[in-house]
């Protein structure tokens, strides 16, 4: 009987290497791969790398890595270099606010003019991207400003222009904070830390009264408690720990609902309750976090894009897809979502930022990314400077493209890119790293027992669902790697080597693979991108056509008008030069059969979020309705209840990707007939 099993046995690992072989590989241990399909990244262990949350805060499920860790490529690395030739890389030349001659923020005293929010929110992203490009220029300018702030620090360990300690209004040094935290995880300057824990325990010294008393930082307090979390993880110094709930009790009540409805307070405020989370572990305070964010898009942002209908503030009977949401609040929602994904480990938030990232943030500034608007509608098809308010809250000019306006958006702009960019991967437990977010970039860290990898990722995501990670080691090393199954992809593929793994894995899912990762060793993950329709019920009945991450709008021609600026930065309107006017006719039941899918051969254009450039485009039937029409101040007619009559004749009609148009159609009237259709009226 022994025998017998001895050569079951030998027969087995016969034909095991045989296998193998065949497969081009030699038989060994380290080819095994032990793989996992995971809801959230363990917190079993920790990394021994990277810092993440110190006790007796919750564990960290995803760690941040510092910058320089990853590298972008392809079409990201074309968004930051536009934006480092472009109006963000030259605002010293262009904003009043940014001109270190005058500025209070530039001087040791903190005396001067224009001492508010407009500098530091420029200079978060600006130094980021100064540091991920490598670029000497805006790293020497950005470096003025961090050095002056710096030297501004008094006794007390207050910084920064004076006026705001008059006014007790900390909402700017929260700005200069993640500037500072930025400039330490680059360069390691040994004056940050000593820098940030004076300026804390100023805080902890001033009267509660004077704490957060109101206005944006009372609503935004989350940002001065994300900066006390992260220093408490660099420190361990437990005294952070009662500022941290202090700072909790004098922000806004973001637990008992929403205690204000401005588009840019919601993006920034909704988040938290979840970082106080880490401190309590009371997953009441998580649930109020999901429930904010619910309650917002529940009401105001039942449309395409990822986000919600604030042109300033979500106003009761201002629903609809030809509401706008402010620049600043896509690019503070990216990097709510963004933290979200690190203290959560759920897939959803990593999703969500995404859906703005690819959807609504591109259009929010012209193609070379030298002018932007204040306001990006998911219906917008005339961007002129005619007032559209009160159908817009704000007066004034809001939809052109134009560098030297908008303020707030103007400065904040600037680290949405940047920081999409250094959380494309995080370090994991078990001295692991995630692929969070696709974009065409490299990664490299220490993993396993201490070695130094680089990962390469070869990908055309968002437009196509195929993603190559190429391994470099110097020497094998035993660790995992994460991916993400995004919540619209049903049934992704997994290869090493060209060998598929077997990982059922579902939406919203991580797939771990861990094995002894030799140099060269390949992973392929396909994300298949199916047609799906999705239908706006509060809005209408109107529709939006997915496919994968990306909505899709209507090709509408664009006629680009100079009316203002200079020749070097022009400011600009954009009006339709086709009709934009139509339903579609579509089979929400089965919408594959409604579109056809049309790739343009070759690489991407190195700008793809271009009209012109779109790589994808779906093809469709739908028919005009001539009595939806612009309203007389140039702004598009709302949408009224779908099914909608038509007696035009049906026509093919093309749609790009959401973020490719400047002038976009992408919640759509449904052509029906028969009983129950509406007529427009």
């Amino acid at each position: 009987m022994k025998y017998r099993n001895y050569l079951v046995t030998l027969s087995t690992l016969i034909s095991l290497s045989v296998h193998l072989l065949m497969a081009g590989q030699k038989p060994s241990s380290g080819d095994e791969v032990r793989v996992k399909v995971l809801k959230v990244p363990s917190v079993s262990s920790s990394n021994t790398f990277y810092k993440g949350n110190r006790q007796p805060l919750i564990p960290s499920p995803l760690y941040k890595l510092p910058i320089g860790a990853i590298q972008p490529e392809g079409w990201l690395k074309t968004q930051l270099d536009c934006m480092a030739d472009g109006f963000t890389g030259h605002l010293d030349e262009i904003s009043k606010w940014c001109n270190i001659k005058v500025s209070a923020w530039a001087n040791s005293e903190g005396e001067g003019d224009y001492g508010w929010e407009e500098l530091p929110y420029w200079l978060r992203g600006y130094t980021d991207l100064g540091y991920i490009l490598h670029n000497k220029r805006i790293i020497d300018e950005s470096k003025r400003w961090i050095d002056s702030t710096l030297a501004s620090q008094d006794s007390s360990g207050w910084f920064g222009p004076r006026v705001n300690l008059t006014n007790h209004d900390i909402w700017p040094n929260m700005l200069m904070l993640f500037v500072m935290r930025s400039y330490y995880e680059a360069t390691g300057d040994k004056r940050v830390i000593p820098f940030m824990l004076r300026y804390f325990r100023w805080m902890s010294r001033q009267p509660l009264a004077n704490i957060l008393p109101g206005s944006w930082q009372k609503w935004r307090g989350g940002d001065n408690l994300e900066h006390i979390i992260w220093l408490y993880n660099e420190t361990g110094e437990k005294w952070l720990l009662d500022v941290a709930r202090v700072n909790h009790e004098r922000t806004a009540d973001w637990e008992g609902g929403i205690p204000t409805w401005h588009g840019v307070n919601l993006a920034e405020g909704f988040r938290e309750p979840a970082e106080y989370y880490q401190i309590t572990n009371d997953r009441r305070y998580l649930r109020s976090t999901i429930d904010d964010y619910d309650s917002v898009i529940d009401i105001y942002g039942q449309v395409p894009g990822g986000l919600y209908g604030a042109d300033e503030d979500c106003r009761v009977g201002y629903t609809g897809a030809r509401q706008a949401t402010e620049t600043c609040t896509m690019v503070e929602m990216m990097h709510s979502t963004e933290m979200l994904t690190r203290i959560t480990g759920k897939p959803i938030w990593a999703d969500r930022c995404e859906t703005v990232a690819f959807n609504s943030l591109p259009a929010s500034m012209t193609p070379d990314l030298k002018g932007l608007h204040y306001f990006t509608a998911p219906n917008q098809v005339q961007l002129d400077t005619a007032n559209k308010a009160p159908m817009i809250e704000n007066d004034g000019d809001m939809f052109s493209y134009d560098p030297w306006d908008y303020r707030c958006c103007q400065h904040n702009v600037a680290f949405g890119w940047p920081y999409f960019a250094e959380n494309l991967w995080m370090a994991t437990a078990n001295n692991g790293v995630a692929a969070v977010l696709y974009a065409p970039s490299s990664v490299e860290l220490k993993v396993g027992e201490g070695t130094q990898v680089r990962i390469a990722e070869s990908t055309d995501y968002p437009f196509r669902g195929a993603i190559e990670f190429k391994i470099s080691a110097p020497s094998p090393a035993r660790f995992p790697l994460m991916l993400r199954i995004p919540g619209w992809c049903k049934h992704a593929d997994v290869k090493i080597n060209g060998n598929s793994v077997e990982a059922a894995a579902g939406p919203d899912t991580w797939v771990s693979l861990e094995r002894e990762w030799k140099n060269g060793d390949v992973v392929t993950l396909t994300l298949p991108m199916q047609i799906s329709v999705k239908v706006w019920t509060k809005d209408m009945n109107s529709v939006s056509v997915m496919r994968g991450p990306l909505a899709y709008s209507l090709k509408i021609g664009e006629k680009w008008v100079k009316y203002g600026g200079t020749e070097k930065w022009p400011a600009y309107e954009v009006f339709p030069t086709t009709k934009w006017n139509y339903g579609l006719v579509v089979d929400v039941k089965d919408p594959s059969r409604s579109f056809q899918v049309v790739e343009k051969p070759g690489p991407l254009a190195k700008q793809p979020f271009d009209l012109d450039t779109a790589p994808i485009e779906l093809t469709a039937d739908g028919r005009l309705i001539p009595q939806w029409k612009l309203e007389s101040n140039g702004m598009v007619g709302s949408l009224q209840e779908s099914p909608v009559k038509s007696d035009e004749p049906v026509e093919k009609v093309t749609l790009v990707p959401m973020g490719c148009a400047r002038l976009r159609i992408s919640a759509f009237p449904v052509i029906g007939d028969g009983a129950g259709v509406n007529s427009w009226r």
